[in-house]
């Protein structure tokens, strides 16, 4: 869900759900600050609390509000006592100093407090103007309803936010990786889709350009059958010549966490340890907007002359990734048959696709 205030202001409902998280890291990638919802009627930190924090310090998003919700559910007392496990819980963490609003969207009450915090509090960020553009992708799909007439079929949509640059209608474009294929012996090929913007929107209103901040979308020529979907999720669109390689092995300097979150212990006891990455272990990486999985080929650790140790890993990918050289990515296990969250990485290179 995506919401806007009449500041300009742009919202995208990250879901908590455990089994979502790589659903709530793409989302994360475009976002300048976020909202941290907290049930009053439970205890505090939950599980996928833990693990949504950690995502946050992942992203490094430094604007954060806390949102102590639901408090029409529970007495006054209880509202204090959890407002200082809140404290307790956030402490060392990118929100330890953010403000802690207590709230019943239910009732809408507080609401408008939130509104005031992020039209005045929450600094529009610096935007590049003048670089080539580059749009992630988050949504795509077809606009064609069933049955229509070939002469009436319009070109897909792509939706999505723009990192840096100017969007014009008119432009030509060009979407990586693009067309993706597999040859006999497995290798990974891909064909940039090349096109054109035809049309261009936020919420109801049509743009002639767009610029870096909110969610857009934007009609091309390209075949409706390549965005249905969100096929193009994961994708880049950028003018042509301007986007990043494409990589389908990437070597990354990574980092784990010490203790696993996002699965509930006994008691007060710490979650378990996070093991070392292994040879030809198989992760989900997010990347941008893109969730996909990679095989670990290979893992080196040295130490520099401070005695700080630097962990690196090649990691083949399963889909192929437009992305540059110091790109954050976030690193997920497979435990009890979801996905958590265990570690941060950089890409510090990798195999580049010939095209």
């Amino acid at each position: 869900a995506v919401v806007s205030t009449q500041s300009g202001h742009y919202g995208r409902d990250c879901p908590g759900h455990d089994i979502l998280m790589a659903t709530m890291l793409n989302g994360a990638a475009i976002m300048d600050a976020a909202l941290l919802l907290i049930a009053g009627n439970e205890t505090c930190p939950q599980p996928q609390t833990s693990e949504h924090m950690a995502a946050i310090d992942v992203m490094d998003l430094k604007h954060i509000i806390i949102l102590q919700n639901k408090i029409d559910l529970i007495k006054e007392q209880q509202a204090i006592e959890q407002h200082r496990d809140i404290v307790d819980f956030v402490k060392g963490t990118m929100a330890e100093n953010a403000p802690i609003i207590p709230i019943s969207a239910q009732l809408k009450y507080n609401i408008e407090v939130i509104s005031e915090y992020v039209v005045k509090k929450i600094p529009i960020p610096l935007r590049d103007f003048t670089s080539e553009p580059r749009l992630i992708v988050i949504r795509s799909f077809d606009v064609n309803k069933p049955g229509s007439e070939v002469d009436s079929l319009k070109g897909g949509v792509a939706g999505g936010s723009l990192l840096k640059g100017v969007l014009k209608v008119g432009q030509e474009i060009e979407v990586r990786p693009g067309i993706t294929t597999k040859d006999a012996e497995g290798n990974l090929h891909c064909v940039p889709i090349r096109s054109r913007v035809l049309t261009m929107f936020a919420e109801n209103n049509d743009l002639q350009y767009a610029v870096p901040g909110g969610l857009i979308g934007v009609g091309t020529k390209i075949d409706p059958t390549l965005c249905i979907g969100d096929r193009l999720v994961g994708h880049v669109i950028g003018s042509e010549g301007s986007l990043p390689p494409i990589y389908t092995l990437i070597e990354i300097q990574y980092h784990l966490m010490r203790r696993l979150l996002g699965v509930r212990t006994e008691g007060k006891s710490k979650g378990a340890k996070v093991d070392n990455l292994s040879k030809n272990e198989v992760l989900l990486v997010n990347i941008g907007s893109l969730s996909a999985g990679g095989r670990v080929s290979a893992i080196r650790e040295t130490k520099n002359k401070h005695g700080a140790v630097d962990k690196r890993a090649k990691v083949i990918l399963t889909s192929a990734v437009c992305t540059d050289v110091g790109e954050k990515i976030a690193i997920s296990r497979k435990i009890n048959k979801h996905w958590r969250l265990i570690g941060w990485g950089t890409i510090k290179g990798g195999q580049k696709m010939a095209i």
